[in-house]
């Protein structure tokens, strides 16, 4: 609510990157001159342009739109930012943890290469109307594998090409050599799917693999596959379904099973005969995980589940509340019911679920690779071996079981440059250590450790170009240097109002007190009644009410009398309320007792007061709100007066007489 009140009272704050970037031509069209000074802190005419041209549709107040009293609010809130400098709020943990969550939220929109998200994304759409239906042969390969292990492993993949190249059963050979454990059973299959399902070199080799081929060996981080694509159809969607299980026995038991197929065979003639499915799945279903809310499933697609059986009876019903015929699974009898089909979506709809997706699965490090690639071409680096050299001594094989720890002496490291980036951006030798050091979570492989020091300061070169490149995001792109700044102030600013405003208006009793004492005539209650109003649509209804107004009967009595075979035909509100109020219909003279009959509209209404109060102050407890905002204002406008006289204000009313005829130009 606080934060609310600066935003909505000063509009000098954060704003979307949008926003900004759409009033950037008004600050462009303006020579930068100094417009006025605090403390010989200069504050220029582009700010000020570009702020009152972007609040100008904010502004309800006319005064605020005169370009005099908009200075001086500016001015007011500068001298506020500068306040808050003063007294060191920007050193504050809180304030700090978020800005920097903030900038963090503000720079993913830089830290990307837009085209190629945005290919990614396009890609992804196009594989998506498709569905594959695959199966695979497997040779593991740790991604960090020795080169010997690797290439062992794609020889593997090779060799069994050619044997079904020449012929032999994918499915046999799957069963035979795959190391995916489970090819014993399911010969390699892995039924369809669509985009993101498998991991993303996995899914290009599938979706480049035309129906009926086999694949060139793919690597992925598993290993080696062998891509046999069986089918490709359109895709099905997603849909909605309840299902009805009945579970199959544990062990192979002819009798149970036999009981299972007549149980769900009963069920649906129960079905047949109109019994309702949610009923049914809630008494009998065994899947406990779904027969609760009557067996609905959540929305799934193609190769979601686990039995492209069930999927397949589920897609073939056409209308929704159909039902299937019972059918058998691997893990029971069903009987499915379709709620909905949810078809493809448009490419607008999915988009910003795809470039989330894209953001965590192995499409990414495209995108980094992409931005990497462009930040060696824009920035200069070069390594400095001397550091460098010093760095890598204090590396050891041990590295290579995770045993290495840092030197104990790191502070040592600490200054000794090993990267230099655009002539500015330095990283040191303790960086570096530190970023090998976490490194040993993954297993190294590259040897000696002098080749795997220059492999991993290979890696760190690119992670240190990308931090130098978001460290100096302000530098590179006004617009996001502009919005920092204002959410900066606008966090300060708020702290400030909190520390010098709100809590002194909240906790200040003395001050509150005389303040309401000072302008009590503002705090004034109208004509007043304490009544009970009784309304219906049903006349009749209200004349019954009013009957059992005059013999004495209260509001309980009345609506138990009235409000029967649980229908309300009569609401009462009681209270105290004042002369004009919406809660009482309109009448000439209120006067104490049972009034006659009003109507409004569709409503009629009858009315008893209880009491009747004259106009007079409202004591402070009944207006607290009201006076603790009013106190507030006021101690801030007293506020903007003494900081006017605690810091220096010099204005260029040259340069702002220019800006006046500029902006009253357009």
């Amino acid at each position: 609510m606080k934060l609310k009140h600066v935003l909505a009272g000063l509009m000098f704050t954060a704003i979307a990157i949008t926003g900004c970037k759409s009033t950037q031509g008004n600050s462009a069209e303006a020579k930068k001159e100094t417009l006025f000074t605090i403390d010989n802190k200069p504050y220029y005419t582009d700010e000020f342009i570009r702020v009152y041209n972007k609040n100008l549709d904010l502004v309800k107040d006319d005064s605020q739109k005169d370009l005099d009293n908009y200075l001086d609010l500016f001015i007011g809130y500068k001298l506020k930012v500068n306040k808050a400098y003063k007294l060191g709020l920007q050193e504050g943990k809180k304030y700090q943890g978020e800005l920097k969550t903030y900038r963090t939220q503000l720079s993913k929109n830089y830290l990307t290469d837009s085209k190629v998200t945005t290919a990614l994304i396009n890609e992804a759409y196009e594989r998506s109307k498709k569905e594959i239906n695959a199966s695979h042969i497997l040779f593991l390969a740790d991604e960090n594998a020795l080169p010997a292990d690797t290439l062992k492993a794609y020889n593997k993949a090779v060799d069994v090409r050619k044997k079904i190249m020449a012929g032999e059963d994918f499915g046999k050979l799957a069963a035979q050599y795959s190391e995916d454990p489970s090819a014993k059973e399911n010969n390699g299959s892995l039924g369809y799917f669509s985009v993101f399902r498998m991991v993303y070199p996995f899914e290009s080799g599938a979706y480049n693999t035309p129906k009926g081929q086999v694949s060139q060996p793919i690597r992925t981080r598993f290993g080696y596959h062998l891509i046999k694509v069986n089918d490709v159809r359109e895709n099905r969607g997603d849909i909605t379904a309840a299902h009805i299980m009945i579970m199959k026995p544990k062990k192979d038991n002819p009798e149970e099973a036999a009981k299972a197929k007549n149980t769900i065979n009963e069920i649906y003639q129960k079905l047949q005969q109109g019994e309702d499915f949610a009923a049914l799945a809630k008494q009998f279903s065994q899947d406990k995980s779904t027969s609760a809310g009557g067996g609905q499933l959540n929305r799934f697609s193609s190769g979601e589940l686990s039995s492209t059986v069930f999927e397949d009876h589920a897609f073939a019903l056409t209308k929704p509340g159909q039902i299937s015929e019972p059918f058998e699974s691997a893990f029971g009898w069903h009987i499915v019911k379709l709620i909905e089909k949810h078809p493809v979506k448009t490419l607008d709809e999915v988009k910003p679920d795809f470039e989330n997706r894209i953001r965590k699965d192995d499409r990414s490090k495209l995108i980094a690779e992409s931005m990497t690639k462009k930040l060696k071409k824009k920035y200069s680096v070069k390594k400095d071996n001397a550091g460098y050299e010093l760095a890598v001594k204090a590396i050891t094989d041990s590295i290579y079981s995770g045993a290495w720890k840092l030197p104990a002496n790191l502070d040592d490291y600490k200054g000794k440059t090993v990267l230099v980036i655009n002539n500015d951006g330095k990283a040191d030798a303790k960086t570096f250590l530190e970023y090998v050091n976490a490194q040993q979570r993954s297993p190294q492989t590259a040897k000696p450790v002098s080749r795997l020091a220059s492999v991993l300061f290979d890696k760190f070169t690119e992670e240190q170009l990308n931090v130098y490149y978001n460290d100096n995001l302000e530098k590179e792109f006004p617009e996001f240097a502009v919005v920092m700044e204002e959410y900066r102030d606008g966090l300060l600013l708020f702290d400030l109002m909190e520390k010098e405003i709100w809590d002194k208006a909240k906790n200040d009793t003395i001050g509150l007190q005389k303040f309401y004492d000072m302008n009590k005539a503002n705090y004034q209650w109208k004509n007043r009644v304490e009544a009970d109003v009784y309304s219906s649509t049903d006349e009749k209804m209200v004349k019954q009410a009013k009957e059992l107004l005059a013999q004495g009967k209260d509001a309980a009595f009345i609506k138990e009398k009235l409000n029967v075979d649980k229908k309300v035909n009569i609401i009462e509100k009681s209270g105290t309320f004042e002369e004009g109020s919406d809660a009482l219909p309109k009448q000439a003279v209120w006067k104490t007792g049972v009034s006659d009959i009003i109507r409004e509209g569709n409503y009629y209404y009858v009315v008893k007061i209880n009491k009747q109060m004259p106009a007079g102050a409202k004591t402070l407890d009944e207006a607290r709100g009201r006076v603790i905002n009013d106190y507030q204002q006021y101690l801030e406008a007293n506020w903007v007066t003494e900081l006017k006289k605690e810091f220096t204000i010099k204005v260029n009313q040259d340069t702002f007489e220019k800006v006046k005829k500029q902006i009253n130009k357009k």
